[in-house]
C-alpha cells in the first residue's frame, strides 16, 4: 500500500486498541490513546526504511536517506545468507527483514528499553520521529508542499507538547505497566503494532509480504503471505483508495469514540 493508507490503517489499529483496552477495562488516558494513535500512524510507514523512494527514507532528509541505504544493503544481506533454494533471487532488500513479524517486535522492544532507560530525552525523540512520519503520512498533500523543516519543528513542538501532557499524574506516562521505573514501557506497542498493519497492509497486494520470517512455509523462509490470488490488488489501485482508505477513517472514528466511552 502507499503511505497514506498505511498511516491510516496504524491510526486506525491503535484506536481499535484503545476500544479493546476500555473493553477489558484497561482504558487508556486520552493522552495515550491520541499519542499512540500518533506513533502508530507514523511506525506503519517505517518498515519502507529499505527502499529509497519511501517517505521515511526521505522525511529526514540525509540522514533517513544514509539509513536507507545501510538498511536495504542489510536486509539484502540477510536474504541472501538465509534463503532457501525454493526463494526467488532478488537485487535488493525491500520487503524481506523490515517487512517481518521479528523486526517489529525487536524495534518496538528497543524503543520500550529506550524510553524506560532514556528518560524524557529517549521520549522525546521517539514522538519526534514519529510525529513527523505521521504528518508525512496523514497529511501527505500539505506535506508535499511544506518544507522540510516545517514539518520537522511541528513534529518537535507536538512532541514536547505531549510529552508534558503525558507526564501530569493520571495522563498516562505509566499506562498499563504501573510499577515504578515503567513509565512509557507502552510506547514500543504502537510501534510493534504499527509495523506489523504495514506488513498486513503489503500482504494483501499483487507482491505479498514475507511476515512470517524466519518461520519457513512450505520449502521457502521467505513465503510471501497474503490472500488468494484473485482478492489481492495494486498499490494506489481504487480499491486502497476508494474502499480501503474511508473504511480505516470509520473504523478509527468507532473505535476512538468506543475507547473514549462514547458507546
Amino acid at each position: 500500500m502507499m503511505g497514506p493508507a498505511h498511516s491510516l490503517s496504524g491510526a486506525a489499529a491503535w484506536l481499535g486498541v484503545g476500544a479493546a483496552a476500555a473493553a477489558f477495562d484497561h482504558p487508556m488516558p486520552w493522552p495515550v490513546l491520541v499519542a499512540g494513535a500518533l506513533i502508530c500512524a507514523g511506525a506503519a510507514l517505517a518498515p519502507d526504511l529499505d527502499h529509497k523512494s519511501a517517505t521515511i527514507s526521505r522525511a529526514f532528509g540525509p540522514v533517513s536517506r544514509g539509513l536507507c541505504e545501510i538498511v536495504d544493503k542489510l536486509s539484502y544481506a540477510v536474504y541472501k545468507a538465509t534463503r532457501s533454494s525454493s526463494d526467488p533471487r532478488r537485487s535488493g532488500g525491500h520487503r524481506t527483514l523490515t517487512h517481518t513479524w521479528l523486526w517489529a517486535v525487536l524495534i518496538g522492544a528497543g524503543a520500550s528499553v529506550a524510553a524506560v532507560t532514556g528518560g524524557r530525552w529517549a521520549v522525546l525523540a521517539i514522538l519526534f520521529v514519529h510525529l513527523v512520519l505521521a504528518v508525512e503520512g496523514l497529511l501527505w498533500r500539505a506535506a508535499r508542499v511544506s518544507s522540510d523543516v516545517l514539518v520537522w519543528l511541528l513534529g518537535a513542538a507536538g512532541a514536547w507538547i505531549l510529552a508534558g501532557v503525558l507526564d501530569q499524574p493520571g495522563n498516562g506516562a505509566g499506562w498499563l505497566f504501573t510499577e515504578p521505573g515503567q513509565e512509557y514501557l507502552w510506547l514500543g506497542l504502537p510501534i510493534v503494532l504499527g509495523a506489523l498493519v504495514h506488513d498486513i497492509g503489503d500482504a494483501l497486494t499483487v507482491s505479498g509480504c514475507p511476515i512470517l520470517w524466519p518461520i519457513p512455509v512450505g520449502r521457502k523462509r521467505w513465503y510471501p503471505l497474503g490472500p488468494p490470488k484473485g482478492m489481492r490488488f495494486r498499490a494506489g489501485s481504487w480499491v486502497e483508495l476508494k474502499v480501503l482508505m474511508p473504511a480505516f477513517m470509520v473504523l478509527g472514528g468507532v473505535g476512538g469514540a468506543s475507547a473514549l466511552g462514547f458507546f
